[in-house]
């Protein structure tokens, strides 16, 4: 997409030094980006160049740097003299020279929405994961030429063009570069327009999607979720989609996304659903936290960590609004948003990390922990993704039962854009606070403090309660006895994925990798495992015969009581007139309709 934007000509922003990128891929196969960077009228001895060591809306260091190779810097085509300061920091000796052409070599082999991947089919990168900048100099307009290895290969990305320069596009400043990524292949682009204003989704990857639906469904989306803020604040969109066998996942831009997702599942109602929950996450997004963002990212720090406590909103209320914006287009009913949130719900109840992390340390501590699993993970820690969606839906029932629906969380994400994200002014966590607060028209200091800043345990009842709900586990009556182990089978093996801390399992000393063998002296599988168990009772003992680290031991079972596996929103028995009215203005159905 290279429709022009409306932004202010580069001329009109006086800069004393010019920066002009070139991107390259001679090769493809070699998954190698060949890339220049030109920088003229430059005034100093030295030229510092860091490159970024996470990109914004993925909370992460991924020391990009370690991509980088043949670094060479010259002036009038003779080697200058550099030297490595940092992990990501490079500084060029100028000898007093004034136009410098640094060069490197990127390699890009990681089909992910936030890093860079390049082969005989398309190349694709994060301006983060592949631009040097120069410090101070993060607010100097510049210019990004592209060359296609093959004439075929088009080009999609919403950076504005340079007339009469072909494959050349110009950005305000290393922000709108890092936030506009880019796509140049072999893909298929459809067009469609909404509110007058031109949107495009570039596919990449073979697949079995239904084009007409896919359009269908995201112009209900984007008309949604353009009602709910009252417009759209960008003159062009573009939805970046790579189809492969591998992967899921998006990454929020201001005026574009990039989705990852499975390329031959789209016959599958629910794999859709979830498909097009994806493309609401993302493209609300736009609005929560690329314009309406914690102020800790107002201005980003590309060299570090970005601490907040509040991406339980950015990104757990997203997930809220992402089951609840189909919904409200019609791309599903209220019956599937209730097993959709039931699901959800599930997840989390059977999340032993919910008594551990509270869930404004899961947002604080994203850097360290979300995109950094292992073995404990499930154990020690809750995603501010997931509580931030379950506290998000409780904040929603409160403010909707206080007030008759005619007040929900939607007034709490328009005043916060009118407030915060339409000039892009960072907000505290004591100011989105007041104002949720204020929506509701009720103290919330103690709901803050208990479900942000504590493990306590969410009251769903309570909240569902007043629209004629409630949460039903499974019945366990018939369930195997619980051991608090996971098992898959893995190449012929059973492997023990995750042991819950202090359950029967860790007690009797299995750990997470272990192999598992037998039960009682028999030979168990992870498929046999359930069925097996069934012939105990709670209290039993039984010795387990595992693998651990190669060697062969044998420990002994106390099994537990079982428990419920999976949690279902239902309608109560005999709903009033107003639980029945409150559930009508939440979700546009009848409670007799749920029956």
């Amino acid at each position: 997409m290279t429709e022009a934007i409306e932004t202010a000509p580069l001329t009109a922003r006086h800069s004393s030094v010019g920066l002009h990128y070139r991107v390259a891929m001679s090769q493809p196969e070699s998954h190698l980006f060949e890339i220049t960077l030109e920088v003229r009228g430059w005034r100093s001895p030295v030229l510092d160049l860091k490159m970024p060591v996470w990109t914004p809306g993925s909370y992460l260091v991924r020391e990009y740097a370690r991509h980088v190779q043949d670094f060479a810097a010259t002036a009038q085509q003779k080697p200058l003299p550099w030297s490595k300061v940092s992990k990501n920091h490079w500084r060029i000796d100028t000898n007093g020279t004034d136009e410098i052409t640094i060069s490197y070599r990127l390699f890009a082999n990681e089909l992910t929405v936030r890093t860079n991947h390049l082969d005989g089919t398309h190349g694709y990168f994060n301006g983060a994961a592949t631009f040097f900048y120069i410090p101070n100099h993060e607010k100097t307009p510049l210019r990004l030429t592209l060359v296609p290895p093959h004439a075929t290969w088009k080009i999609a990305t919403t950076l504005p063009p340079v007339p009469g320069q072909p494959n050349t596009f110009e950005a305000p400043d290393f922000d709108t570069l890092v936030d506009c990524p880019v796509e140049i292949g072999e893909h298929t682009t459809y067009s469609f327009d909404v509110l007058g204003k031109p949107h495009q989704f570039v596919v990449w990857g073979q697949n079995n999607l239904d084009s007409e639906a896919l359009l269908r469904d995201t112009r209900k989306v984007v008309e949604t979720e353009a009602e709910l803020f009252g417009g759209l604040p960008y003159s062009q969109y573009l939805f970046l989609l790579h189809l492969s066998n591998q992967g899921y996942g998006g990454l929020e831009h201001k005026d574009s996304c990039t989705l990852n997702y499975s390329r031959f599942v789209f016959r599958s109602a629910e794999k859709y659903s979830r498909f097009m929950q994806l493309v609401a996450h993302e493209f609300f997004h736009l609005w929560n936290v690329k314009r309406i963002r914690p102020k800790a990212l107002e201005v980003f720090n590309y060299d570090g960590e970005c601490y907040t406590p509040s991406l339980w909103f950015s990104e757990g209320t997203t997930s809220y609004y992402d089951l609840l914006i189909p919904l409200r287009a019609g791309i599903y009913d209220a019956r599937h948003f209730l097993r959709e949130m039931s699901r959800e719900i599930t997840r989390f109840l059977t999340t032993p990390g919910r008594r551990v992390q509270p869930l404004g340390e899961s947002s604080f501590d994203a850097w360290i922990k979300l995109y950094r699993r292992d073995a404990n993970s499930d154990n020690s820690q809750i995603s501010y993704y997931l509580k931030g969606e379950m506290v998000s839906l409780l904040l929603d029932l409160l403010i909707r039962a206080r007030h008759g629906n005619a007040r929900s969380l939607d007034d709490v994400l328009r005043q916060m854009w009118h407030q915060f994200g339409q000039d892009e002014i960072g907000f505290l966590p004591e100011q989105l606070e007041a104002i949720i607060a204020g929506v509701a028209g009720a103290d919330l200091n103690d709901f803050f403090q208990r479900y942000l800043h504590t493990t306590e345990e969410l009251p769903f009842d309570t909240y569902l309660e007043p629209f004629g709900l409630r949460l039903k586990p499974d019945d366990v009556s018939h369930a195997a006895p619980f051991t608090g182990m996971q098992v898959r089978s893995e190449h012929g093996r059973d492997v023990i994925k995750f042991v819950e801390y202090g359950s029967p399992a860790q007690r009797a000393g299995l750990d997470a990798g272990d192999e598992l063998l037998a039960l009682d002296g028999l030979r168990v599988t992870a498929e046999q495992l359930s069925d097996r168990l069934q012939d105990y009772q709670p209290g039993d003992t039984v010795e387990v015969t595992f693998f651990h680290q190669d060697v062969l031991r044998v420990g002994v079972l106390h099994l537990a009581p079982p428990r419920p596996m999976n949690y279902h929103i239902v309608p109560v028995e005999q709903p009033t007139p107003i639980q029945q009215a409150n559930l009508k203005g939440w979700l546009s159905i009848a409670t007799s309709d749920l029956a």
